[in-house]
């Protein structure tokens, strides 16, 4: 059944409404005033990358409680030293600053620093139930995983489902940034096809330049979906050069997730029991501009344009 572009706009609003956003401590430590750019209320994912310290984290996540917004931390599960290490943060993040979301990772580490090397390892522990966490989000590889060997991936998503069965927590799946939807619809098919009941929130990459772009896809495993940047040679060369000074005379196709937006849309549309519930923005170092188009298409200060969207 056709979608009227009234319904479509419509649902995009609904969906963006929940969208969530992340910080790194090291970036969030460059803003100033986060109210300038990012509204109260808003959920923002305070990242945990190779080599950082937890305690950082931590003072994250106190400055965004006190200035309004909903904080969830990152565990990478082989940067977790000890289970009494995760436990001392949990109370802190629970009783102190009344934390009860997180999400739970593997970790971009080769060997792991303590007794962790997965995160259906961490969970159980029971460490999470046991301080109060009532939401926990786990990772999900639409296009596979530079640390994970495909059939590892398969086990785990299994792995979390059967734990889902035995836990208060609510779980879903959060995925890595996809450049476009058909890889991440027909992840999301097969896995549950597979059996997987978790909800799934799918990452979108934020408008970041191109190199950005480029550098994180690779370092996440972002594969299929790059094609969508590379598959035509001079249409690769007019992006790059929209990010110079060159930008304004050159005729280039939009950097900004508009188009995989609505060709996500669409897919959620024509199949009722897929399990995408809402998406996750990745800013990659361009909060400001990633939010700002994230307020433009929930206020609906859009119009269809071609393939994507133009925001007024």
């Amino acid at each position: 059944m056709s979608v009227s572009m009234g319904e479509e706009k419509n649902s995009l609003i609904n969906m963006m409404r929940s969208t969530t956003l992340e910080v790194t401590p090291g970036g969030a430590a460059k803003v100033a005033d986060f109210s300038s750019m990012v509204r109260p209320g808003c959920t923002i994912y305070v990242t945990f990358l190779p080599g950082s310290d937890f305690a950082d984290t931590l003072t994250t996540v106190r400055r965004l409680k006190a200035e309004g917004y909903n904080p969830v931390p990152h565990f990478a599960a082989r940067s977790i030293i000890s289970a009494k290490g995760l436990e001392e943060n949990l109370s802190i993040l629970q009783g102190e600053l009344g934390i009860t979301e997180g999400l739970l990772i593997g970790g971009g580490v080769e060997k792991p620093l303590g007794e962790f090397s997965a995160s259906i390892e961490v969970l159980r522990t029971g460490l999470f139930e046991k301080y109060g966490f009532t939401k926990l989000g786990l990772a999900g590889h639409p296009e596979g995983s530079p640390d994970i060997p495909e059939a590892d991936c398969a086990l785990a998503i299994q792995q979390k489902n059967n734990y889902a069965h035995d836990t208060d927590m609510s779980l879903y799946l959060a995925t890595q940034f996809v450049f476009e939807a058909a890889p991440i619809l027909a992840w999301e098919k097969k896995i549950r096809q597979q059996g997987n009941v978790l909800p799934v929130y799918a990452g979108i990459p934020g408008l970041a330049t191109i190199k950005t772009l480029l550098r994180h896809a690779q370092h996440c495993g972002v594969g299929p979906s790059m094609r969508m940047l590379t598959r035509n040679p001079m249409n690769m060369l007019r992006l790059t050069l929209k990010d110079s000074f060159l930008g304004q005379y050159v005729n280039a196709p939009s950097s900004e997730p508009s188009e995989l937006l609505r060709d996500l849309m669409a897919g959620i549309h024509a199949d009722p029991d897929c399990l995408i519930q809402q998406c996750h923005l990745y800013p990659l170092g361009g909060l400001k501009k990633s939010a700002a188009w994230m307020y433009k298409i929930q206020d609906g200060e859009f119009e269809f344009t071609g393939k994507g969207l133009a925001t007024s």
